[in-house]
């Protein structure tokens, strides 16, 4: 069986930590097709994993149901895939749940922790302990099935204290009901007691309280009252609570994970804490699975008639998300929109061209975007006659662009004949339509002059 390096990263011929290539057979057709991992088994293994858990996560990742059948060691993912494509998920699942974040060992234990629901790897390689990405849905399902509780786990797990007490108590109950009196040291301690006393009453001796029994296993929490007693278990419940809330978040509907991030970015807004939160808000966003539209709630909440000078307030926050992420730019696009032909029509429609050529010079909002923007008329975020309005202000700008994009294309053919012998390269300069630095104002929108191009300035629109 072909075996591959545990860590993908590491292209070692001799690296220690090997296990099998993952091996699919597809099986059935139609509605009923299915990928059988057939040695699911093996890989784990190979892991120190239970091969639930890599089998749960491509569920995860596919979007399919995921079937377990323990007695035949077979692990079905619903739906037909390829075996090289559950290879490069496994190499995920591997970084997240696998690997020590510390040394890169493949050498960690996963624990759950039911009261504060959390999961933590300790590398027993290393010595560090960390907790796992509770972001993932896997973890919900990795804390319903515990390592040590786990069917197909090879270790099985010992009993919990509960269930040694039941079953001493059904013990007891059952010597009891046998008449079996000669096993006198299984009887309860209560039993025990209320004999004591009967003999005491019969001799007419002093009823004296029976000894107060402490069983360790049973030692309740809840004994000390102490004030920081009181604030630590408080505490303890409360994490547990937003841990438990967090699984729960990724199971709502896109719109519900909208309005959370909604209320969260409204709650900065309203600690006065916006500034110097980007990364907090960044993950938040990235945690309810919603970077992409985020920008629609920050133009709601961040946004009014005075945008021009808000975009460059704010723009560290809009880079975080729109940054080298065209999706997050186009639904920038979006929110502006909304907030152009829904709140302030009158106000913001004239500034149009001020508004996008901000966002371009800022960095905010790619060239390659707004433009393609500008090609389509859509109702997606207002009406078409609103849309169009938008447009219609925005032309003069885009039109700008547009032809600045040419003269710099022009611009490098002729950086490209710079020896030849004509001796004309150089001769004309044509300024790069785009500054350096948002600091610096962009060049004259007409161009080169020398074309006959009627010039526009940008910032007389």
């Amino acid at each position: 069986m072909a075996t591959v390096n545990v860590n993908s990263e590491v292209t070692d011929q001799f690296y220690r930590y090997k296990m099998p290539k993952i091996i699919a057979k597809v099986e059935g057709k139609g509605n009923g097709i299915k990928t059988v991992i057939v040695n699911m088994v093996d890989v784990a293994k190979a892991l120190s994993r239970p091969p639930t858990y890599p089998t749960k996560f491509f569920g995860c990742e596919l979007g399919a149901q995921t079937q377990f059948d323990f007695k035949n060691d077979r692990y079905i993912v619903n739906g037909s895939h390829d075996a090289s494509k559950l290879q490069q998920l496994l190499d995920v699942f591997i970084k997240k749940f696998v690997l020590c974040s510390e040394c890169s060992n493949p050498e960690t234990i996963l624990s759950a922790n039911q009261k504060t629901q959390l999961i933590k790897a300790r590398c027993i390689a290393c010595g560090h302990s960390a907790m796992v990405d509770m972001r993932h849905k896997l973890t919900t399902f990795i804390l319903k099935n515990p390592p040590d509780m786990d069917p197909a786990a090879t270790t099985p797990s010992k009993g919990s204290k509960k269930d040694k007490k039941e079953k001493k108590s059904k013990k007891g109950e059952k010597a009891t009901m046998n008449g079996d009196d000669g096993d006198h040291d299984r009887a309860s301690p209560e039993i025990n007691s209320q004999e004591q006393m009967a003999a005491q009453r019969a001799s007419g001796g002093v009823i004296e309280a029976p000894p107060e029994t402490k069983d360790d296993d049973d030692e309740d929490w809840g004994e000390d009252v102490s004030d920081e007693a009181v604030a630590k278990r408080m505490k303890e419940l409360t994490d547990a609570a937003k841990n438990m809330a967090m699984s729960d978040d990724l199971e709502k509907t896109a719109n519900e994970r909208m309005d959370l991030f909604y209320e969260f970015v409204k709650g900065k807004i309203s600690s006065k804490s916006i500034t110097g939160a980007e990364q907090d808000i960044l993950s938040e966003a990235e945690r309810l699975e919603v970077k992409d539209k985020a920008a629609l709630v920050l133009v709601e909440l961040l946004m009014n008639e005075k945008i021009v000078s808000q975009i460059k307030q704010h723009r560290k926050l809009l880079l975080r998300f729109c940054h080298n992420n065209q999706k997050a730019q186009k639904y920038l696009l979006g929110g502006v929109e909304q907030l152009i032909g829904n709140v302030h029509k009158e106000a913001l429609l004239p500034k149009v061209p001020h508004i996008f050529k901000e966002l371009y010079d800022m960095d905010i909002v790619e060239e390659e975007v707004l433009l393609d923007w500008a090609k389509k008329v859509s109702k997606k975020y207002v009406s078409k006659a609103v849309a169009q309005e938008i447009h219609d202000k925005a032309a003069p700008f885009i039109k700008w662009l547009a032809e600045a994009d040419e003269e710099s294309s022009e611009e490098d053919d002729e950086v490209e004949v710079a020896f030849s012998t004509t001796g004309k390269v150089g001769v004309e300069t044509v300024t790069p339509p785009k500054p350096k630095s948002p600091e610096q104002a962009p060049a004259s929108p007409g161009g080169d002059e020398s074309e006959g191009d009627e010039e526009i300035d940008i910032d007389a629109i």
